[in-house]
């Protein structure tokens, strides 16, 4: 496909099409599902298309055998427009007991019902996001986060991201389209992305009419607690009136197009009690669309660093959930009742993890090593594994591993999977 990047999905989307009957490809619109999907599926089914739609809707109702016709792999983009084909898709997979027949992708999830079969065993759902900075070719990628898992000795590594690039890259954000256009123009079409979100998708996500001037408020609130472990009163209170109900039904509503996407809190096994903080931490899938809901452009990020801080922390967020998430693991954050706390945890199916503090610039890389290294003398090493690494993700140029206490200091320029 021309002008096409490789994603990294693509390896989990191969290995869970051995061994289930569908796969459900979900993700925020404009971030490359379909495009990623095509390339497994024989038969696409595009149902944004009114006459396809028109056609299926129907067959969903009458035919069984004439909705799911088609070569296998059949694919159905924007599935969640006939809530119908789940049940139909789950009662074939049941009589033909194959695997890697369907592929779904949607860009919201479709109105609940509780008489929709829970698919488990016939479906697994991934996640697609917008594209990594190793994705989009913009890391050196000359430290690996499985190497780091491994207990890698020494890294090395130059990233080729100044300030500058940096800040113009969160308010671009990791849509593919916007990755090939000119710089001005990848701007703008991150703006219209916003736009749309506010003013188009959030009234049809659902059967809940909404009003956009409120979506707007309502994101640009979120995205002024970006990175913060905000409760939604404190939302609330950035957009009286509204009372919490409807607060929620738009923050709801957000998540079920993926937008937001927070980062839950880690729970680990301690050497002393010490309550923990559960709340999750605000974040969305993309730093783009908090620049945007903030009207945010790069030169705007280089005048106020603590926002760029923040927007920087969103980035690598989104970059490290890519990279984990191709080894089965799980981002979260740790905070404590002693403010002891690490940006992003990452936990591993199997039990390993790894701690990061994400530092836009170099003055607390000191502090943050410290904060780490606090952390790990906390763990019960007796009940769960000593970390795999403690990592400062930066903003800066070079990747090196600290002589002192064995901390890695990595670039996000320079970080892949």
């Amino acid at each position: 496909m021309n002008g096409y990047f490789p994603r990294l999905l693509e390896t989990t989307i191969a290995e869970q099409s051995e061994v289930t009957g569908c796969i459900v490809i979900e993700g925020p619109k404009w971030c490359g599902k379909s495009t990623t999907a095509k390339l497994f599926a024989k038969t696409v089914i595009e149902l944004q298309r009114s006459k396809t739609l028109e056609k299926y809707l129907m067959l969903s109702y009458s035919n069984n055998d004439l909705l799911l016709a088609g070569e296998k792999p059949l694919m159905f983009d924007e599935w969640q427009k006939i809530p119908a084909l789940w049940d139909n898709i789950r009662a074939e997979i049941d009589v033909t007991r194959g695997k890697g027949q369907f592929i779904l992708t949607g860009s919201a999830r479709p109105v609940e019902d509780k008489n929709r079969h829970s698919g488990t065993g016939r479906f697994v759902r991934i996640v697609m996001r917008p594209m990594s900075l190793w994705e989009s070719m913009e890391s050196t990628g000359e430290v690996s986060l499985g190497t780091l898992f491994k207990g890698a000795a020494n890294i090395s590594g130059n990233s080729k991201l100044s300030i500058e690039r940096t800040a113009f890259l969160i308010c671009r954000g990791g849509w593919p389209e916007s990755i090939l256009m000119s710089d001005k123009n990848a701007l703008l079409a991150a703006r219209n992305y916003y736009r749309s979100l506010i003013e188009d998708d959030i009234t049809g996500v659902d059967e809940i009419k909404r009003n956009p001037a409120r979506a707007q408020w309502i994101l640009k609130a979120y995205a002024r607690q970006v990175s913060a472990l905000a409760s939604n009163r404190t939302i609330q209170q950035d957009v009286n009136p509204i009372d919490e109900k409807t607060l929620s039904s738009y923050i709801d509503a957000f998540r079920k197009l993926f937008v937001i996407e927070d980062v839950a809190a880690w729970s680990p096994k301690l050497r002393s009690k010490t309550a923990m903080r559960i709340s999750p931490k605000r974040q969305f899938v993309d730093p783009s669309v908090a620049a945007a809901a903030l009207g945010s452009s790069p030169q705007d990020l280089l005048d106020d660093i603590n926002t760029f801080g923040l927007l920087f922390e969103s980035l690598c967020t989104r970059d490290l959930r890519i990279y984990a998430e191709k080894f089965g693991g799980t981002v979260y954050h740790y905070h404590d009742e002693k403010d002891l706390e690490a940006d992003i945890i990452i936990h591993m199916d199997n039990g390993d993890w790894g701690a990061v503090e994400i530092k836009l610039g170099g003055r607390q890389i000191d502090e943050a090593a410290k904060n780490l290294l606090k952390l790990k003398d906390k763990v019960d090493s007796e009940q769960m594994r000593e970390p795999s690494f403690l990592m400062v993700l930066t903003g800066l140029d070079y990747a090196y591993r600290r002589t002192t206490d064995g901390v890695y200091v990595v670039p996000i320029g320079c970080l892949k999977d």
